[in-house]
């Protein structure tokens, strides 16, 4: 079973995206020779998986971090 591929990960830059490995960027394991592949929020910003026809089924407040965020006050504008 592969691992569940993170929408928004808060440092796509540490980590290689290329297979199922997920490597750090530093240590690639796949052995092709080439750089680390970019996370797609890197490439096509934060809203990527809702374009095109990737086969990811979204909960929107569920998969996103950013949902989990509430304002420390939020009666102060």
């Amino acid at each position: 079973m592969t691992k569940k591929f993170p929408l928004n990960p808060k440092h796509p830059e540490r980590t290689c995206w290329g297979c199922d490995k997920y490597c750090a960027a530093d240590a690639l394991q796949c052995g092709n020779g080439s750089g680390r592949t970019q996370h797609p929020a890197e490439m096509l910003g934060e809203d990527w998986y809702e374009w095109g026809d990737w086969g990811i089924v979204v909960d929107d407040a569920k998969d996103d971090p950013a949902s989990d965020q509430t304002p420390a006050n939020p009666s102060v504008r």
